[in-house]
């Protein structure tokens, strides 16, 4: 498809058929030509059929089979590197995000945002649900980069962002655990003086949250990635 405005990337892991209504939910909400990719790590993924069966019927859906390695961040990185629109939004498949913001976000991204991001913690923003510790450490990391960093968005931890495509192939993905690369692209963009807008969102918990293992696991690289948006700004990557 030439004229693609939009692509989407879903990392996918033994979804079932629950997958299902989330892809129902999305095309009915995206009207903007788009492809979706469904990436998913291996072959036995409990998603793979469903997704297989779906796109006989619906040829905007490609299931992508990731190679560079298991888990979230290298699907992630698989998806953003395989991408062919100049919009790339993220979004998760379990149903946390609203679907029907997935246009709005990608339209700030044309108008000339770098990213655009949905935002638990901004006037009219909500999270329904999900572990309380968990809850209380994102919504500190995200205001305390917004207030004293000023990367643009209250929510710098949230996955679900619309990206502009030559800025990330720029600047490159080196995230490698869990959902980290949001608040990686965040940091970037502030360091090389690109824009950031977001929207406010409802966020649900669906019963997917990581666990606490794995929440201090990948607590580090995040706070990595904090400490990176307060570094010194650079020149613009993109002229």
């Amino acid at each position: 498809m030439t004229n693609l405005r939009i692509s989407v990337v879903v990392p996918v892991y033994n979804e079932g058929d629950s997958v299902l209504a989330f892809l129902d939910r999305l095309f009915d909400a995206i009207t903007l030509p788009c492809e979706v990719l469904a990436v998913y790590d291996s072959e036995t993924d409990t998603t793979v059929p469903y997704l297989e069966k779906y796109a006989r019927d619906e040829p905007r859906l490609i299931p992508t089979l990731n190679d560079y390695g298991p888990g979230p961040a290298r699907a992630l990185r698989y998806g953003l590197d395989h991408a062919r629109a100049d919009v790339i939004v993220v979004t998760m498949a379990d149903g946390s995000d609203d679907p029907q913001q997935v246009e709005r976000l990608a339209l700030l991204v044309e108008r000339g945002v770098t990213i655009a991001a949905a935002s638990r913690y901004v006037k009219g923003g909500q999270q329904v649900g999900g572990q309380f510790l968990k809850s209380q450490i994102s919504r500190l990391a995200g205001l305390s980069l917004f207030h004293f960093a000023r990367v643009g968005t209250r929510d710098a931890t949230n996955s679900f962002k619309a990206y502009d495509r030559e800025f990330v192939r720029s600047v490159g993905v080196e995230s490698t655990d869990g959902f980290e690369m949001g608040i990686e692209l965040v940091a970037k963009a502030r360091r090389h003086r690109r824009p950031v807008a977001e929207l406010p969102t409802i966020w649900l918990d669906c019963g997917n949250t990581p666990s606490n293992f794995q929440m201090w696991k990948w607590f580090p690289r995040y706070v990595r990635w904090w400490l990176h948006a307060f570094g010194p700004r650079k020149k613009r990557v993109l002229t």
